[in-house]
């Protein structure tokens, strides 16, 4: 019977005997938790914390029309800070605006990511300019790069190029033994595996279809349980059956087939309030975890509720291991 049920599993593409190892259950969370800012679309959250404090770090554009629109143009990063996971969180900084025109991301920067790599704190982020274009479309080029600091209250040195030439958004990192993987997604979500022997590149495609099957974006990339994983948003369902849910695929080697991990899915459009009530998002994207001193505590996702939108921390019920 064992065995009917491991080739049952093996055939519709699931990675073997991880049900009771990884599984993102989450606890209920208060209503005013998260990070919001007056005035602001928030989106983006990724966090670290350093000593007794958790530093998020968040896009915001002004609401200046429906969201999303407005953040292609006017999309910066900024970090805030809580002694709680959960917040509240006091805003302490625009880290990436604006700068001069010559450079890659002198428009915009959004997609924030924040890595510890050595004895540097390194925001990976896109970011696009005034005059770069996308081939064959009037879309402003996005590319991703990066930004580092030896404190994470800064100042932060910014690269002076992209990591990637071509239109790259989403970027996840994994600091992989001597290596640095790098996953990304183009203009229509194919998505991409590169390597480089440090974050600062030059970084050699590895894997250039890494989900065949359907859409993937919003990515991390993490070591645990002796194999590679994936946490993305689900954008046609092509992995779960459920349009933009937050999925779990996992590989052996960390480049090549990538199958659906058992539970497939990390999280879906309701966030559990302590009160008791529950609420049914309108998007919700954007998955970042949350690490405390080699374990994964907690989720960072994106809110949209129709009205307004923020950076929302759950908590994990059990957390895990990571490597």
């Amino acid at each position: 019977m064992k065995f009917i049920v491991v080739l049952w599993i093996a055939l519709l593409g699931f990675s073997r005997g991880s049900a009771q190892e990884i599984a993102f259950d989450f606890e209920k969370v208060p209503k005013e938790s998260g990070f919001k800012m007056e005035g602001y679309w928030v989106w983006c959250g990724s966090m670290i914390k350093v000593n007794s404090t958790y530093h998020l770090f968040a896009s915001r554009w002004k609401k200046n029309g429906d969201f999303p629109e407005g953040y292609r143009q006017n999309s910066e990063i900024v970090r805030a800070t809580s002694k709680s996971v959960l917040g509240p969180f006091k805003f302490e900084e625009v880290v990436i605006g604006e700068r001069d025109s010559f450079y890659w991301d002198s428009n915009m920067a959004h997609n924030p990511t924040i890595q510890k790599i050595g004895s540097e704190y390194v925001l990976f982020y896109i970011g696009s300019d005034f005059t770069t274009y996308t081939e064959n479309s009037k879309s402003l080029l996005r590319r991703v790069g990066y930004a580092t600091s030896k404190s994470i209250r800064g100042p932060w040195k910014r690269a002076d190029q992209p990591l990637i030439q071509e239109e790259s958004n989403n970027p996840a990192i994994l600091q992989d033994g001597k290596k640095i993987k790098l996953i990304y997604r183009d203009a229509n979500l194919k998505v991409f595996l590169a390597e480089a022997d440090q974050y600062k590149g030059p970084y050699r495609i590895v894997n250039d279809n890494v989900w065949p099957e359907g859409r993937l974006e919003d990515f991390y990339l993490f070591k645990a349980k002796n194999q590679y994983h994936l946490v993305c948003e689900d954008n046609v369902g092509s992995v779960c059956g459920h349009e933009r849910w937050g999925v779990h695929l996992a590989s052996d080697d960390g480049i090549t087939n990538w199958k659906r991990y058992d539970p497939v899915v990390v999280y879906d459009h309701d966030i559990a309030f302590t009160a008791n009530s529950i609420l049914h998002c309108v998007r919700r994207e954007r998955p970042q975890l949350v690490v405390e001193n080699g374990y994964v505590t907690g989720l960072v996702t994106s809110i949209y509720d129709g009205n307004d939108t923020w950076s929302q921390p759950v908590k994990l019920k059990k957390p895990f291991r990571l490597r």
